[in-house]
């Protein structure tokens, strides 16, 4: 049988490879199947699908029996719908000063959400009960935001992971003074897989009350969902989700994508390799003198100090992003189809540039 015709055309070369996000790769194989697998006939709109249905019990058995799968188009999306679900007008939301929530999301949470960000300090992007401490306060005070939610990231913007007890400590502390945690998960499988655990035993089994789980990091063509553990405690997620501009008329596209990650083991597969492959550049990263790695490397990310120049000619060869220009900071991500010759390539890139 012949392939449908297409009068589109390619317009970039296959082969090329960079590490300034895990966004930049395409979407696996598998998951491009179930899409053409979902594709033809009718269904019904607006997540009352066969796909959607199905994705509830696949989410339950990672996350337990009473969680609840609301799909949604990207990762702001996704941590918009769910702040909001847990805050009220007055609320207030206590994250890192380095969360995406408070520097990559464009003040979607606050512009958009209406939601006072608690910035803290953290030296590796992890909170802790003392760290939350510092805006954990004034419940009574009408002159400042009332402090509603916790919100951590899994794994953080500077790739460090958080383990099943940090989150229950947090998720403790934060139910003592009535607050409700929320995981930014956008990499949640990347920190599974660095834990060798299953993701309920860093969520629901230690008192997470919701989570933003991701996809498109980890070879999903676009799609997240808000899940929510506990219903009974957590309202109106359909109603929030249209409001915010994330229901989705063609659900079932964004459904069967997270059915191909998430019913077998392809989401850990794929997080897996994006981890080993950091390894890998970190390793080869180590050798070069007056190359400096930041932070521990515990998922798909690589963060390094080098000399400025050096950066600025690295970047005509491969791409990747400046965190901190002035201080000479970088990122490099590794992502599911990142290969060995990839991070050789870079890191053998890396030492001429540092030699010159």
């Amino acid at each position: 049988m012949n392939p449908p015709r297409t009068d589109a055309r390619r317009h970039h070369d296959p082969e090329v490879r960079g590490f300034a996000s895990d966004n930049y790769a395409g979407a696996h194989p598998e998951v491009i199947a179930a899409l053409a697998l979902a594709n033809g006939g009718h269904q019904v709109a607006y997540g009352e699908d066969a796909y959607t249905e199905n994705l509830q019990q696949v989410i339950r058995s990672h996350f337990g029996p009473t969680a609840e799968a609301f799909p949604v188009f990207n990762g702001t999306g996704a941590n918009v719908v769910a702040l909001q679900a847990v805050t009220d007008r007055w609320g207030a939301v206590i994250c890192a000063e380095s969360a995406h929530i408070n520097v990559d999301e464009g003040g979607a949470p606050e512009r958009v959400g209406g939601i006072k960000l608690l910035t803290v300090p953290t030296p590796d992007g992890k909170l802790t009960p003392e760290l939350i401490d510092r805006e954990a306060y004034g419940w009574d005070d009408e002159h400042r935001a009332m402090p509603q939610v916790v919100s951590i990231a899994q794994a953080t913007e500077l790739g460090t992971v958080y383990t099943p007890d940090e989150i229950r400590a947090i998720c403790e502390h934060a139910h003592a003074h009535g607050m409700k945690v929320h995981v930014d998960g956008s990499r949640l499988a990347n920190a599974a897989a660095t834990l060798d655990v299953p993701l309920r035993t860093f969520t629901n089994a230690v008192g997470v009350d919701l989570l933003s789980l991701g996809g498109t990091k980890n070879g999903a063509l676009f799609g997240e969902a808000v899940v929510v553990l506990d219903p009974d405690g957590i309202k109106h997620m359909k109603h929030l989700r249209k409001l915010s501009m994330q229901l989705a008329s063609k659900m079932r596209f964004v459904s069967v994508q997270l059915e191909a990650l998430l019913a077998r083991d392809l989401w850990l597969r794929n997080a897996r390799h994006a981890n080993e492959m950091a390894q890998r550049l970190a390793e080869g990263v180590r050798a070069v003198h007056g190359v400096e790695i930041l932070y521990p490397v515990q998922a798909n990310a690589v963060f390094a100090r080098l000399p400025h120049d050096v950066s600025e000619r690295l970047q005509k060869r491969f791409r990747f992003y400046f965190w901190d220009e002035a201080a000479g900071d970088v990122r490099w991500m590794c992502a599911f189809d990142t290969t060995e010759d990839d991070v050789d390539r870079f890191v053998a890139a890396l030492k001429e540039e540092m030699a010159r």
